[in-house]
């Protein structure tokens, strides 16, 4: 099980060379395990997350059976968006934190994209 997540931790340091949140285009970074799945709209510039939700936000929790399925996935995507909308980003850039494009991470980056990120 180590090994797994060894190689989960290079994709993600190998994709963070490339992607970087500047003022115009902060990095929506996402993390997942089992239990839970977490979203940040970082500034790397200046080193602050401008939003954040996560499953364990009392918004996200009550309405959901489990925080580890698609469906909790889409609750923090379309928060994580509202948030960062009201904080004045409109684009970033997606960190799908070495996790592969599919399942939860791609339900939460198409709520997002619906409640009006771009990216």
């Amino acid at each position: 099980m180590e090994k797994k997540h060894e190689l989960r931790r290079r994709r993600h340091y190998r994709l963070r060379r490339r992607v970087t949140g500047t003022v115009e285009r902060p990095r929506l970074h996402v993390f997942r395990s089992l239990k839970h799945i977490y979203a940040q709209i970082i500034d790397d510039s200046q080193g602050i997350t401008l939003a954040a939700a996560s499953t364990m936000d009392s918004d996200v929790k009550t309405g959901l059976k489990t925080g580890g399925d698609i469906e909790a996935a889409k609750a923090v995507g379309k928060l994580v968006a509202e948030r960062g909308r009201s904080n004045g980003v409109s684009k970033v850039v997606f960190d799908r934190g070495g996790f592969a494009y599919h399942g939860r991470i791609a339900s939460l980056a198409d709520a997002a994209r619906e409640a009006g990120l771009e990216f």
